[in-house]
């Protein structure tokens, strides 16, 4: 089945979300935090939106090796790390080999939170409505990890903001969150970056100049 594209780009796609995401947060001190890269570029537009801060989440794939796109699990700032238990059973993946991944991965976190922030302090997070986004949720176990990461920092409430989600993640998500915005959920999802005319890589200088780094 051909898919045609809904959205002509990320900006394009975070203006659209931040329509419906200012119906259902009016808190003063929301604070927005996007999943880097491809979240930030819609995340700028819903703080826009809603005039509020704008930050980042760190959360990192475990990718299969050689099938990087596909997701043994994630890790998140904070030392959480949500693993695919079913995958990872139907592979018979050792465990070991996804310790060495995990690792890895970390180093690549604190790079880019070092890189993103230019040494500043992560913005606080306890008692805020958090509003998560990221650009699209496949298997859902990047946001998953964020979700879970978050929770330990003790926000008033979280509400993840996605422009398309297979439909299946998001009714996980339906029961797993204050709330879940999704301007689009297909039941035929494929890839997130289908539903998007330009889906080019954003680049660590995009996100430092979209912070105001």
């Amino acid at each position: 089945m051909e898919i045609e594209p809904i959205f002509r780009d990320r900006a394009e796609a975070g203006k659209a979300l931040a329509e419906l995401v200012m119906q259902s947060v009016a808190d003063a001190n929301a604070l927005v935090l996007a999943l880097p890269r491809g979240g930030v570029p819609v995340g700028f537009q819903i703080a826009q939106a809603l005039h509020a801060d704008l930050d980042v989440f760190l959360v990192r794939k475990l990718g299969l090796p050689g099938q990087e796109e596909l997701a043994l699990g994630a890790i998140a700032s904070g030392g959480v790390r949500v693993l695919n238990e079913d995958l990872i059973d139907e592979l018979q993946f050792p465990g070991q080999l996804i310790d060495e991944i995990t690792a890895r991965e970390e180093n690549e976190l604190k790079r880019r939170e070092e890189l993103y922030r230019g040494g500043r302090p992560a913005l606080a997070v306890h008692g805020r409505a958090v509003v998560l986004v990221d650009d699209g949720l496949a298997t859902g176990a990047s946001m998953k990890a964020a979700v879970a990461a978050l929770r330990l920092q003790e926000p008033k409430r979280v509400i993840v903001a996605v422009p398309v989600a297979a439909r299946e993640v998001f009714n996980e998500f339906r029961k797993q969150v204050a709330e879940i915005v999704c301007l689009h959920a297909p039941k035929h999802f494929t890839a997130v970056g289908v539903w998007y005319e330009d889906f080019a890589q954003v680049t660590d200088n995009d996100v430092q100049r979209l912070l105001g780094g």
